[in-house]
């Protein structure tokens, strides 16, 4: 085969790229058990077409990427813009999620809008180099009324990323702040006025339990026709009721929006057969389940001096096994939720890799990071590459068996154009 040279920033075509099996369907051939190398087609910033390698000349401009592994774009689905960095100036964090709540409110009165500003700027930089194109952050509400201060001037970095980073916004507020239908009511008003990029949220756990409350903020959600992104059962508390109640009570409304459920780390801890009638549950109603391994593991079964015996994260392979919309996401970085991170979604993946023994990694798991039509209203269908925004990442150093290893070097590409030079030997001409 023999191609043409390509240009050093805008291939036309891709060759020998190796796709993960769950974006080629099931017809897609197979060499030693392995996809087909593929054939990845670019024209005017989006992908055209993705078809199995073969023989025919090259007739565009084109990298040879030998066997390199590829992703869409990242969505990292659940983060913490304005806590994020505050971690240098906190002392005294007691362990657990009550623990880091509390070290986390005793910050925020040194917020400023200015402070929030370069925290999360420094935050959307990192997500941004690393490859994510839609990355969605809860933003604490506490008071009902007035904006949080970070409100505004998130909603303001939103409209200033546009085009690099789709930033949404979720109001994060304690259910039990619903009692009163009217504060639902007044919350989702505002966050409907602030735009298409804001999804009304809550805080649903056993310290705030509330069915009436979680039903006032549904309702709340559907009179704007708003999605709602909450964070449940966030415990390893086997008597959580939030998402059950979440699927009962959206499927019997007929809500049509997407819920989305982060942590849910409290089906770990249950008895499994109610555990899997929870996840039953789930498959039937509007809901999409999002994984959140590092922070879990370090706050959930947090003791002083003691190595913690269960483990936070959620029923990830049980839930895949009935068809629900699964995300793993980078969750909170370098505050009093959690110490390290990056917003890099490939480090809480490999997180999810060992804590939950997840086999195939790259070929069954990493649509995990890459389906952003999972947080879209409706059922998902087949995941395709084709007519999508050529928003890709190529990963230079990895392979599929050890995936998601080796993956701080690499190739992103934007609209089909590369933030950075590519490997040499991917600019010379393809040769049979």
């Amino acid at each position: 085969m023999s191609g043409l040279r390509a240009s050093p920033a805008a291939p036309q075509q891709l060759l020998n790229a190796r796709l993960p099996a769950w974006l080629l369907g099931d017809a897609w051939p197979r060499h030693e058990g392995a996809p087909a190398l593929a054939r990845v087609q670019i024209e005017g910033g989006r992908v055209v077409s993705v078809v199995p390698m073969d023989a025919a000349p090259c007739t565009a401009p084109a990298w040879d990427v030998g066997g390199t592994l590829l992703l869409p774009a990242f969505v990292d689905a659940h983060v913490h813009l304005d806590k994020a960095f505050t971690l240098s100036r906190i002392t005294g964090v007691q362990p657990g999620l009550l623990g880091a709540i509390e070290a986390s409110s005793r910050d925020v009165p040194t917020w400023t809008p200015e402070d929030i500003r370069t925290r999360a700027t420094r935050g959307l930089q990192w997500a941004h180099e690393c490859g994510t194109t839609r990355l969605r952050t809860h933003v604490n509400w506490s008071e009902i009324g007035p904006l949080p201060m970070a409100w505004p001037v998130l909603a303001e970095l939103s409209r200033q990323w546009g085009g690099r980073v789709l930033l949404e916004l979720v109001s994060l507020t304690k259910l039990i702040s619903f009692a009163d239908a009217a504060n639902a009511r007044t919350v989702a008003a505002q966050v409907k006025a602030t735009g298409p990029h804001a999804l009304l949220g809550g805080f649903v756990h056993s310290s705030n339990w509330d069915r009436p409350s979680l039903a006032h903020l549904l309702d709340a959600a559907a009179a704007q026709d708003l999605d709602v992104d909450l964070h449940t059962d966030e415990e390893l508390n086997p008597e959580a009721h939030g998402l059950l109640a979440v699927a009962e009570l959206s499927r019997a409304m007929g809500f049509a929006g997407r819920i989305v459920c982060g942590h849910v780390c409290a089906l770990a801890a249950m008895p499994e057969s109610q555990a899997l009638a929870v996840l039953d549950a789930v498959a039937r109603a509007p809901i999409t389940l999002v994984s959140l391994p590092i922070t879990n593991l370090l706050l959930q079964d947090a003791v002083t001096g003691r190595t913690p015996r269960q483990r936070g994260i959620t029923l990830v392979k049980e839930a895949r096994a009935r068809g629900i919309p699964l995300l793993f996401a980078s969750d909170n970085v370098q505050d009093p939720f959690c110490p390290v991170g990056s917003f890099d979604p490939l480090e809480a993946f490999a997180a999810g890799v060992l804590a939950a023994q997840l086999d195939a990694p790259f070929d069954r798991w990493s649509d995990t990071l890459c389906r952003h039509d999972f947080l879209a209203r409706g059922r998902p269908g087949p995941a395709s590459l084709a007519g999508q925004p050529a928003d890709l990442l190529l990963f230079p150093d990895a392979d599929a068996t050890g995936f998601p290893s080796r993956t701080a070097r690499r190739v992103v590409l934007r609209a089909g154009v590369a933030d950075s030079a590519p490997p040499a030997a991917w600019l010379a001409p393809a040769t049979a």
